[in-house]
């Protein structure tokens, strides 16, 4: 009996299996899945081992990984989709829709003796069929996020830079524009800003059309306009500057049909690059640290968010909040996103980005963690950020 024959329904609301051997259908087509790959990729026995226990969901995370191909070319990046594929199958909560790259799996039919036999499928036709809250009604593209907070060492550029990443992969032509004079959203997708001819400075001091600003980078769909040294001295610079408050959206205005999400990485400060990007923006994301601090520091933001508002950007709105370094093993987090959650509702996402290493470790090596570590929690975490934010895959 064909096992696709059952009603099409995977989950219900509740994440508990509706057909069990639906369920067991798609596990199986997973291991047949992984096994190719693991030859594919001349695994070692150990290595096939570990990685199939993180798949089953058996240990929280997977073995360090640095291969990038295999001998015969294939793409660890597939390897590790799927075993995330298999992984959140384990735990109950798949999101096939997620993974448009390996939806080509099999359909596995029950042959006589109880054996399994494999036919290939498409599997979107079931994930469409998953029953579970629809997703929010997608806004028109494109859209200009101003990626804001005044207080440091919250995450901001880390978000920046993951969120662009993880919208890039889903398939949407994405632009980072980097306005911190530090540079690290730019150093983190592996620009070297001191070698750069034209920055972010040259465009909002010079008129220097932004298309000659920007770099291309290792993630394909994503783009950075870099920041150099130079913008610290910006901010005096544009004191006596005609319409210095607007520089940035005439900049952008030039390539909005060329993108389909444009992040704007906020310095630390409310001075006018950040006036500048808050006035360009449509919306505002605002990374909160699951810290106390980072609440003190929130309503100083919000008053100014409605300052540029009520003067400059009338269409400007706080859109996201992401709670980000939540360390779920302390009370002070969970009451820090309760708080969050009681004052902003439905714009705080319901993914909580975790403390982790590897996201901190990705970037000393010009890469966000979704290429770094594309099976880490805190890779998992961004991407479900970035479904929140788009409504899902372009």
């Amino acid at each position: 009996m064909m096992v696709g024959a059952v009603e099409p329904r995977l989950w219900d609301a509740g994440d508990e299996p509706v057909e069990e051997r639906l369920v067991a259908g798609v596990h199986a087509q997973c291991d047949v899945r992984l096994a190719s790959i693991a030859a594919e990729m001349s695994f070692t026995d150990q290595e096939a081992d570990q990685e199939a226990a993180f798949a089953w969901g058996e240990v929280d995370h997977p073995p360090s990984m640095t291969r990038a191909v295999s001998p015969s070319g294939f793409p660890w990046n597939q390897w590790a989709q799927v075993v995330l594929f298999h992984r959140q199958v384990s735990r109950g909560t798949p999101d096939i829709r997620g993974h448009p790259k390996i939806c080509r799996y099999h359909t596995v039919s029950e042959a006589e003796g109880g054996r399994w036999s494999v036919a290939e499928t498409d599997l979107n036709s079931i994930a469409s069929a998953r029953s579970e809250a629809p997703a929010p009604g997608r806004r028109p593209l494109p859209r200009f996020i101003a990626v804001a907070n005044q207080k440091g060492g919250v995450g901001k550029t880390t978000t920046a830079v993951n969120v662009g990443a993880a919208l890039a992969e889903l398939g949407y032509r994405t632009l980072l524009v980097d306005l911190d004079p530090q540079g690290n959203a730019s150093t983190g997708l592996g620009v070297e800003i001191r070698g750069i001819d034209t920055s972010m400075y040259h465009v909002i001091m010079h008129d220097v059309p932004l298309e000659d600003c920007v770099e291309a980078t290792d993630v394909r769909n994503l783009f950075v306009a870099p920041a150099s040294l130079d913008l610290a001295g910006a901010e005096i610079e544009l004191v006596p500057a005609f319409s210095r408050e607007t520089r940035l959206r005439r900049a952008l205005e030039a390539v909005r049909d060329d993108y389909d999400y444009v992040l704007i990485d906020c310095p630390p400060s409310l001075g006018l690059l950040t006036v500048n990007g808050l006035a360009a923006a449509h919306e505002v994301m605002v990374p909160i640290q699951c810290e106390y601090y980072a609440l003190e520091g929130l309503g100083q933001l919000l008053r100014n968010v409605d300052l540029v508002r009520r003067n400059l950007n009338p269409s400007l709105e706080i859109s996201t909040i992401v709670c980000v370094m939540y360390d779920r093993r302390t009370k002070l987090a969970d009451n820090v996103v309760a708080e969050v959650r009681e004052h902003f509702g439905d714009k705080v996402c319901r993914t909580m980005v975790p403390r982790a290493v590897r996201i901190s470790e990705a970037p000393s090596f010009g890469q966000p963690i979704i290429t770094f570590d594309p099976l880490s929690r805190g890779a998992i975490a961004y991407r479900d950020i970035a479904k929140e934010v788009s409504g899902g895959p372009a």
